[in-house]
Formats: C-alpha cells, sequence, structure tokens
C-alpha cells in the first residue's frame, strides 16, 4: 500500500493518530480536551504524521515530491465541491473548526522542503520559514481548535510553534546527521568558525556549543513572547498548549544544562512526570 492510500484509511479510520502519538507530550496534551477538539486535534496530527513519512522516508526524492504532491491534491478536494468520501473525519474537522486550506498546505510547503533535498545550514531565513511551515502553520490549525481568538491565536502558533522546532532541531542534531541532514544556521556555524556544512564535521566542531547556544537562546525568546500571549487569555483555551510548552521547555533547559559536547545523552520526559505535568494543567 503506497503513502497516500495509507494515509486515506488512516484517516478515515480515526483510529490511526491516538495510537500513534500514545504515550507522547502531544499525546498527553490533547487528552484533557473535551472530545470533539480532542478528535479534531488528532486528525490534524494524523495528517501531519503521515506527510512528514513521506518526507521522511529512504524513498527517493522524487518519489517523496510525488507523494506530497498527492496529497496536495487530497487537501484541495477536502475545500472542493465534492470532497473524497474517505477523507470525511478529516473534511469534517475543517468544516466544525474553520481551519484554513492555506495551513495544511503551508505544512505540505514545509515537508517539501525536506524532501527536495537534505537541508544542510540554511540561513536563518530559511529556517525561520521551515519552522513556519512545519510548527507554526500547525499551531495555527490548533489554536483553532482550541478556541483562541484570531489575533492572539496566529501570534501564540508563531512563537510556540517557532520555540518547540527550534527545541527539535537541537535535540534532533544527532539523528538528523545520519539521515544527512542540518538544520543548525549558517550565520551561526559562521561566527563559530566553522566553515563545513557536512552534518558530522559540524557535529565534532569545538565550535558547535556556540552555535546550539545561539539557537537555543532565540527557542528561549519564542518560549518567553509564548508565555506573555497565553498569560492574558483563558486558561481554558491555553491549557494544551501549556503543556506542550511546559514539556519542551524542559526539554531545552536540560540540553543546556548538560552542554552541547559528545557524548550528548538525548533529553527526554518521563512518563510519570509527563502525566504529572498534563495533571497540574488539567487541574489548572
Amino acid at each position: 500500500m503506497n503513502d497516500a492510500t495509507a494515509a486515506e484509511a488512516q484517516i478515515s479510520g480515526g483510529t490511526g493518530a491516538p495510537s500513534r502519538a500514545s504515550g507522547s507530550s502531544f499525546y498527553m496534551a490533547m487528552r484533557i480536551l473535551p472530545r470533539a477538539q480532542r478528535d479534531a486535534m488528532f486528525e490534524i496530527y494524523s495528517f501531519c504524521r503521515l506527510v512528514d513519512d513521506i518526507a521522511d522516508s529512504t524513498a527517493p526524492h522524487i518519489d517523496r515530491r510525488l507523494g506530497l504532491a498527492e496529497w496536495r491534491r487530497h487537501v484541495e478536494a477536502i475545500y472542493g465541491q465534492r470532497p473524497p468520501v474517505d477523507l470525511g473525519a478529516l473534511t469534517q474537522t475543517a468544516r466544525d473548526f474553520q481551519l484554513r486550506k492555506e495551513d495544511f498546505l503551508a505544512v505540505i510547503d514545509g515537508m517539501e522542503m525536506d524532501a527536495a533535498e537534505d537541508i544542510r545550514a540554511p540561513d536563518w531565513a530559511t529556517l525561520d520559514l521551515y519552522c513556519d511551515r512545519v510548527a507554526s502553520a500547525v499551531g495555527r490549525l490548533s489554536v483553532r481548535v482550541f478556541g483562541m481568538g484570531e489575533a492572539d491565536g496566529i501570534a501564540l502558533a508563531h512563537h510556540l510553534g517557532r520555540a518547540l522546532q527550534l527545541t527539535n532541531i537541537l535535540r534532533d542534531v544527532d539523528e538528523d546527521a545520519e539521515l544527512g541532514r542540518l538544520y543548525l544556521p549558517r550565520e551561526e556555524l559562521n561566527k563559530a568558525g566553522i566553515v563545513s556544512t557536512d552534518p558530522h564535521a559540524v557535529l565534532s566542531s569545538d565550535g558547535l556549543p556556540a552555535v546550539c547556544e545561539a539557537v537555543a537562546r532565540r527557542a528561549q525568546s519564542h518560549f518567553e513572547q509564548a508565555d506573555a500571549i497565553m498569560a492574558r487569555n483563558p486558561r481554558r483555551t491555553v491549557k494544551a498548549p501549556r503543556i506542550m510548552e511546559k514539556v519542551y521547555r524542559t526539554i531545552l533547559q536540560g540540553m543546556v544544562a548538560r552542554g552541547w559536547s559528545p557524548p550528548r545523552t538525548r533529553i527526554s520526559i518521563g512518563p510519570l512526570r509527563l502525566s504529572w505535568i498534563a495533571v497540574q494543567y488539567a487541574i489548572i
């Protein structure tokens, strides 16, 4: 079964997302939502995971791009006059919460940046565009489900999405290097005296800590701005993003405390702590 067919099967069935997300910070954050919102978020999650699987597959780049092009047609069909029956659950979610087609397409645009070629040392502007597409666009879909106001919802998606994605980039530098990818920004590499864009050469460089610290500072700044937005909004609308923020900010702080020199032990949040964070924000 090809990627697109598998995607349709999982989304129309409505059961793939919870099983794949189980045990993750996303799953814990979404479980506290009312049923309609929770189901909608799992539809969005399923869409994102399925297009991400295409972009991250070991297939040739051209095949990945063809798979994403098919998903672009699926999204267009969802917003057309005759949406496909096998994408009924995602279509209903888009209608119920007035999700914007351009945000779904932006996610695919971000995946195409990975599918087209292995990203290596993008400049800050390109990296910011990538973060907007693969993370903040997901946030723009999500805040509509959460019921946030338009302006603050878009602002939260902007800052929290970038904070989470930059944290992911720092956490996954070694795994990405094995795939031939390097998301660390070119300007920071140059400041640290690193001229190579080979992922393994960069990760073994003495200048790596300065690069990672610069990315961590930017992520921290986005977390702080996201905090300010959530603080002025009703608690019921920001419970789920607060859980995500707390988990990823804890991971970022753990990496900063650990340092960036090898060996870099992976920082993660254990299931008990994750459950405790979820309970705290579910009750508050």
